[in-house]
């Protein structure tokens, strides 16, 4: 549901991964949205009282563009607007819900 309406509602987001669920691990989406700085989204977003990371759990707090997303071929400037959701077992519908009502809006102002 989550990279369904991200990719439904706001504009330039491109799923990162393969497009089958099945193909992706559970709980798991990465996403790129064009025009935006992954460090403003986590802001804006973190301001709205959601949580995202702009980087793998690896590499959490180091502010460089993932090195992966650059060695699968996405253009920096792509790489730069990353984010990782993950969903956990304490994740509700209602965190969802308050994701999918803010990501809009976060992504429109970072793309200022």
């Amino acid at each position: 549901r989550l990279v369904e309406s991200a990719l439904r509602d706001v504009p330039g987001a491109v799923l990162r991964g393969d497009p089958d669920p099945a193909g992706r691990l559970p709980g798991n989406a990465h996403l790129t949205f064009a025009g935006c700085q992954g460090d403003s989204l986590l802001l804006l977003l973190d301001m709205a009282g959601v949580s995202v990371s702009t980087g793998s759990a690896c590499q959490a707090g180091v502010p460089e563009v993932s090195h992966v997303l650059l060695g699968m071929g996405i253009p920096e400037d792509e790489a730069r607007g990353a984010l990782r959701f993950t969903l956990g077992r304490t994740t509700t519908d209602a965190d969802v819900d308050a994701l999918l009502q803010a990501l809009p809006d976060a992504v429109a102002r970072a793309s200022r």
